[in-house]
């Protein structure tokens, strides 16, 4: 008997979760158990261990009791690879001429993993400046880059994005003043806001686009007003500078954004 060389190392337990993830990355609303079973046409049975691993893994959430939903757990693992060092290069020039052009430090952050990562960074010009290291994690929920990152996203994915980042979700209080201003930033575009970090700092965050017009990073300028560099650009020339070089990003990522003047 011929055996099919596509066949001769199946792995059926890798094949079944595999089975699920796709099924569940083309589904909004999130599936039952026995909806998963129907159209994957298999008994319910088969799929109650392999839904409790990939819950317990991390990479699907029960929603309502009876949902199954995928979280953001792929999307952060395929960030670390080649993605990020892709757009972090792309990205190194542009945030260079924006360091010159506005005498102010920058950095890229990326959601990964419930953490907002910092994935490139860019000195100021002049002998000092405020500045945050590769690899640092920030809060989603006190800074500018964190606000963006939220902000550009689907409600789903939002919640997605916040119950990653809290390990306990009724411990953190997040009032309808603070969804109030992330639709605020997706409707003006950026984010500008004194630091809840250091004083005399204002974030100045702007998004950078995917092909499917949701936030892939937030780039961010850590405004000081320089009072030994009059002819800097002002806090508003600023966030301005911030948005085109973001527009620019987000146009090599794919994005169908205005063409920044």
């Amino acid at each position: 008997m011929e055996t099919d060389e596509s066949d001769r190392y199946r792995a059926p337990a890798l094949d079944k979760g595999l089975d699920i993830l796709e099924l569940l990355a083309g589904v909004d609303s999130g599936l039952t158990q026995a909806e998963i079973a129907k159209r994957l046409d298999r008994s319910p049975n088969e799929f109650y261990r392999m839904l409790d691993r990939l819950v317990r893994r991390g990479y699907v959430t029960r929603l309502d009791g009876d949902r199954y939903s995928l979280t953001l757990k792929l999307f952060g693992l395929a960030q670390l690879h080649a993605p990020v060092r892709r757009l972090a290069s792309y990205a190194t020039p542009l945030m260079r001429d924006l360091a010159q052009r506005t005498r102010q430090a920058n950095h890229l952050a990326v959601f990964d993993r419930g953490e907002a990562v910092v994935i490139a960074q860019q000195e100021a010009p002049d002998y000092w400046g405020f500045s945050i290291r590769i690899g640092a994690h920030i809060s989603l929920f006190d800074t500018g880059s964190g606000h963006v990152l939220l902000a550009f996203r689907s409600g789903e994915e939002r919640e997605m994005m916040i119950s990653e980042h809290v390990r306990n979700r009724a411990e953190t209080e997040l009032g309808a003043e603070f969804y109030d201003r992330l639709d605020q930033i997706r409707e003006r575009g950026y984010e500008m806001m004194a630091s809840a970090q250091t004083s005399g700092v204002y974030n100045l965050s702007a998004p950078v686009l995917g092909p499917d017009q949701r936030c892939i990073a937030a780039l961010t300028c850590p405004f000081i007003a320089l009072v030994n560099a009059p002819s800097a650009p002002d806090i508003t020339q600023t966030i301005m500078l911030v948005q085109k070089t973001a527009a620019q990003l987000s146009l090599l990522a794919g994005a169908d954004v205005a063409n920044p003047a």
